[in-house]
């Protein structure tokens, strides 16, 4: 059920988005919009086709039917790594970033993929010396999110949710427009997911930034979300603010539990 409606225009808007794998229907008839400059957060039981439908909107894989539009421009049918180019950044549930070398080298490859109109997934990692304007850029971003003092520690040897940290910035380097978060807060401790909450409210702010997320702790969710979509199943039970999502009987029943 919807129960508010947006005025302004979507960043992302998916529409009538439907995915099958073989005869899995993962996803049916899925839409929802992305306001700019809001943080919309999408949650519901496992299964529910949350990882799917961002699959689907960073372009990883293409929808069976329905349509995905970037700030207004149809990108059903666009490649992932083109949609980075044209402002889509995305983290996984599992951070990826080059383990075995150092956060700096971590920093330029993203930089560097950026300014060639590359997709960082393209790049192996390397060390060559880095223009100073490169160094700059990285240490600006890194401080953004607290690991400037830790740009010459390898990647690998940092705490998870420093590596979490470290791939918002990666993903920051890209310079996006429209940030998706897929499960930003796995396998962090009480600690570190408080610290990353207050990190994406400010980087939101700050920023200007439109964030879509999934999330399984609510405290999470409804401290970030300004609007919350609900899948079961692959289909959308609820959309709305915050409180009129806590206040669905039906949402209560199929996912919060009370």
């Amino acid at each position: 059920m919807n129960m508010t409606t947006a005025t302004a225009i979507p960043a992302l808007q998916a529409r009538a988005v439907y995915k099958n794998y073989g005869e899995i229907k993962v996803l049916k008839d899925v839409s929802l919009d992305v306001v700019a400059g809001t943080t919309h957060a999408v949650i519901g039981p496992n299964g529910a086709g949350k990882t799917t439908l961002f699959k689907v909107l960073s372009g990883e894989v293409f929808a069976n039917a329905g349509a995905v539009h970037l700030e207004g421009r149809d990108v059903s049918r666009v490649p992932g790594h083109a949609r980075v180019r044209q402002g889509i950044g995305r983290t996984f549930q599992v951070a990826r970033v080059f383990a075995e070398d150092d956060v700096m080298a971590n920093m330029a490859i993203a930089i560097e993929s950026r300014n060639a109109g590359r997709d960082r997934r393209f790049w192996r990692s390397f060390k060559v010396p880095l223009d100073s304007g490169v160094q700059d850029e990285a240490v600006e971003i890194l401080a953004t999110v607290g690991l400037a003092h830790r740009v010459r520690e390898q990647a690998g040897v940092l705490a998870y949710g420093e590596r979490k940290r470290l791939e918002l910035a990666m993903t920051l380097a890209l310079k996006p427009r429209m940030l998706l978060l897929d499960e930003p807060m796995a396998g962090m401790s009480p600690g570190d997911r408080q610290a990353a909450v207050e990190l994406l409210k400010r980087i939101a702010q700050e920023l200007n930034m439109s964030i879509l997320l999934t999330e399984h702790d609510m405290s999470v969710v409804f401290a970030l979300a300004d609007h919350v979509t609900v899948l079961n199943y692959g289909e959308v039970i609820a959309s709305g603010t915050p409180d009129e999502v806590k206040a669905s009987p039906l949402v209560r029943e199929v996912y919060l539990g009370h």
